[in-house]
C-alpha cells in the first residue's frame, strides 16, 4: 500500500491550545511552564504524548516508567515534547471480577484523554493482556498517529532444571497437587521460579500474542514483540518508537492508513503461526469494530484455518519468549508467510514502508523455536470457529493446545450452572463423571460473569486426574488464559446470560465436537431445544447501577469484541470547545 505523507510545516492540534497570544493560549501554555518547559517549546513542534499503563498493581507492566524515559529521549531527539500520561492499567492479575470488564473501561478514559487533551500523537506504552487491545481500541477510535511499545516478557523460569512457564506451569502444576503427583510444598517453592524478572508472560499468553498482533497489524516497529523486558535492546526499540512517532505526526500517518482489513488478515494468518491466544480474536474484532474495518468471527477461521503453527512455545510446545527472541522473533515467522503465500506484503506499517520490507531479510537461527512447516506442531493451527445449534453464532477453541483424540468427541454433559457450583462439586468423590464426559459451564460470559473471566479451562475432578487423565473436552461461554491449554470450548455465543442454547443445557444431554468439520451440536430434537429456550429465564444477578451495570446493560457479545455497544466507531480526534 502506497502512502503519501503530509505536507510539513503545518499547524497541529495542539497548537488549538499552545499557539497564539491570546488570554486562552496564555493560559494553557503558563500553566504547563510551571514545568520549566522553555518558551520556545510550545513553537508548534509536535506534542506526543506517552500513554503509559505502568502501575505498581500491573506487575506486567511495572517496568514501563523506566521505559517512558528512553521513549521521551527519542522524542526530544527527533524535535518532539513528550508528556508522559498516566493511562487506565487494567492489571491482568488484580482486577476482580476480571481485566476483560475493564478493558472497554480504560479503552473509554483514554479515548478521551487522547481527544480531549493537546497532543499529536501517542505513544501506547503497553503489556499486560487488556493494555494492549485497550490502547488500541483509544487509539482507533481517535484516529490520531500512534505506535505500540510493549513491556516485552520476562526471562525463562527454571524449577528442578524444568522451564516453567509463567501460566502454563500454573495450571499444570496446580493440577499435580490435585492428581497426588506433587506436594503442596514443592508448589510453593516452584512459585519462585515463574516470575523472575520484570516483563509480561512468558509463554506466547495473551500479552506476548497482542505484543505480536500489535507488530502483525503493523501498529508496532519490526522486531517490538519478543525483545525480553530486562534487555537492553528493549530500551533501544523505546527509543527509537519515539523517534518515529514524531516524522509520523509530521507525516500524518495514522492508525486507519495502518488498521486495513489486510492488516487484520495478516495478523490471524500470525496468530495461527505462533499458537496465539484465544483471547486474540475478541480483542481484533474490537480494534476493527473501533476503526470501521469489516472483519468477523468467519474471517478468524477462514484466514486462520490453513496456517501451520511453527513457534514451538508453551503453552502448545516446548520453549518460551525468550528463546523465541534468540531465534529471530516475530519478523522470521512473518517472512514464512510471505514466501507461503499467506502474507499481504504490501500492508503499511507505523514505518511507512509496507511490512515484507521489514521481515524480508530476517533469519531463523534455531529452526527447533521456530520450525520448518514439515515439522510444525499442528499442520492447522490458528483458531478454529465452531458452530451449529449450542453455538449459532459461534464458539472457537485452539487446536494447537487440544488434544488430538478428542477434537473429534461425542459425550455426556456434566453441567455447572455458573463458577460457584462448579467450584462447590468439582473435588466431589461422588460428583457423576468420567473422561468421556464433556464439562459444561454456563453463565461465564461478557454479561454472566460479569466481564467474561478466564474460567474456561475449568480444572480437571481428582478422581479422573488421578487416572493419569490430562485432558477432557469443556464447553463455556468464558474465556481462558493464553497460557492454558487442553480441548476447551470457549467464547459461546450467544452466551448463557443472554438466553443463547447453552443456558439450556442438562446434565446427561449429550454433545458432539468435531473440529475438522467445525461443528459444535447438542443432540436434542429441534422441538427440544426451542421448548427449553422458551422456558427459560435469567439467574445471573443484575447490578442495580455504578459501571457493572452500564457494562452489563451495554456490552456486546464475544463473537463482536464484546465492546460496548455506544463505543463502536471511530469518533475522530476534533479539538473541542475551551474550557474558559
Amino acid at each position: 500500500m502506497s502512502f503519501k505523507p503530509a505536507k510539513w510545516p503545518r499547524k497541529l492540534r495542539s497548537q488549538e491550545w499552545y499557539g497564539g497570544n491570546s488570554r486562552d493560549t496564555i493560559y494553557h501554555r503558563g500553566w504547563l511552564k510551571n514545568q520549566g518547559h522553555p518558551h520556545d517549546l510550545f513553537d508548534g513542534r509536535p506534542v506526543i504524548g506517552i500513554m503509559n499503563t505502568w502501575s505498581d498493581l500491573t506487575p506486567c507492566n511495572g517496568h514501563l516508567r523506566e521505559l517512558a524515559e528512553k521513549v521521551k529521549a527519542g522524542i526530544w531527539e527527533a524535535g518532539g515534547f513528550p508528556v508522559e500520561v498516566p493511562a487506565f492499567s487494567a492489571s491482568e492479575n488484580t482486577f476482580r471480577p476480571t481485566a476483560m470488564m475493564y478493558r472497554n473501561l480504560a479503552a473509554l478514559s483514554i479515548e478521551e484523554q487522547m481527544r480531549g487533551q493537546p497532543i499529536d500523537g501517542a505513544v501506547l506504552l503497553v503489556g499486560c493482556d487488556k493494555t494492549t487491545p485497550s490502547l488500541l481500541m483509544a487509539a482507533a477510535s481517535t484516529d490520531i498517529p500512534s505506535i505500540v511499545v510493549t513491556g516485552g516478557p520476562m526471562l525463562n523460569g527454571y524449577f528442578r532444571g524444568e522451564r516453567v512457564g509463567s501460566g502454563t506451569h500454573l495450571w499444570k502444576f496446580s493440577e499435580a497437587v490435585k492428581a497426588g503427583e506433587m506436594t503442596q510444598d514443592e508448589f510453593l517453592e516452584a512459585e519462585q521460579s515463574m516470575s523472575r524478572s520484570s516483563g509480561t508472560c512468558n509463554t506466547m499468553g495473551t500479552a506476548s500474542t497482542m505484543a505480536s498482533m500489535a507488530e502483525a497489524l503493523g501498529m508496532a516497529l519490526s522486531g517490538n514483540a519478543a525483545i525480553p523486558a530486562v534487555d537492553s535492546r528493549r530500551r533501544v526499540m523505546a527509543q527509537m518508537s519515539g523517534r518515529r512517532i514524531v516524522q509520523m505526526v509530521k507525516d500524518d500517518l495514522k492508525p486507519s492508513d495502518i488498521l486495513t482489513k489486510q492488516a487484520f488478515e495478516n495478523a490471524v494468518r500470525t496468530n495461527g503461526a505462533i499458537g496465539g491466544s484465544t483471547n486474540a480474536v475478541i480483542h481484533l474484532l474490537a480494534i476493527a469494530g473501533r476503526v470501521g474495518v469489516d472483519f468477523t468471527l468467519e474471517d478468524w477461521d477462514a484466514c486462520g484455518r490453513d496456517v501451520a503453527t511453527i513457534v514451538n512455545l508453551m503453552p502448545s510446545g516446548e520453549y518460551l519468549m525468550e528463546e523465541f527472541f534468540y531465534a529471530g522473533g516475530l519478523p522470521v515467522v512473518l517472512k514464512h508467510l510471505g514466501e507461503a503465500g499467506l502474507l499481504h506484503k504490501e500492508a503499511l506499517t507505523v514505518a511507512g514502508t509496507p511490512i515484507w520490507d521489514d521481515v524480508k531479510d530476517a533469519v531463523n537461527w534455531n529452526p527447533d523455536v521456530i520450525r520448518p512447516v514439515e515439522k510444525a506442531l499442528t499442520a492447522q493451527g490458528g483458531i478454529a470457529v465452531l458452530k451449529g445449534n449450542l453455538a449459532p453464532k459461534g464458539a472457537v477453541i485452539k487446536p494447537s493446545a487440544a488434544s488430538e483424540h478428542l477434537l473429534t468427541h461425542r459425550g455426556r454433559a456434566v453441567v455447572f450452572e455458573d463458577i460457584d457450583d462448579y467450584k462447590v462439586r468439582i473435588n466431589d468423590e461422588g460428583l457423576d463423571i468420567d473422561e468421556t464426559c464433556v464439562m459444561v459451564l454456563k453463565n461465564c460470559g461478557p454479561k454472566g460473569y460479569p466481564g467474561m473471566a478466564e474460567v474456561g479451562n475449568m480444572g480437571l475432578p481428582p478422581k479422573v486426574l488421578r487416572k493419569g487423565i490430562t485432558d477432557m473436552v469443556r464447553i463455556s461461554d468464558a474465556r481462558m488464559s493464553g497460557t492454558a491449554y487442553g480441548t476447551v470450548i470457549l467464547h459461546t455465543s450467544p452466551e448463557a446470560a443472554a438466553g443463547g442454547p447453552l443456558a439450556v443445557v442438562r446434565d446427561g444431554d449429550m454433545i458432539e465436537l468435531d473440529v475438522a468439520a467445525r461443528r459444535l451440536h447438542l443432540d436434542i430434537a429441534e422441538a427440544e431445544l426451542a421448548a427449553r429456550l422458551e422456558a427459560w429465564a435469567p439467574t445471573h444477578p443484575v447490578p442495580p447501577s455504578g459501571y457493572e451495570w452500564l457494562h452489563q446493560a451495554h456490552v456486546e457479545g464475544a463473537d463482536t469484541g464484546a465492546d460496548l455497544d455506544f463505543l463502536k466507531g471511530c469518533r475522530g480526534s476534533a479539538v473541542g470547545k475551551d474550557s474558559h
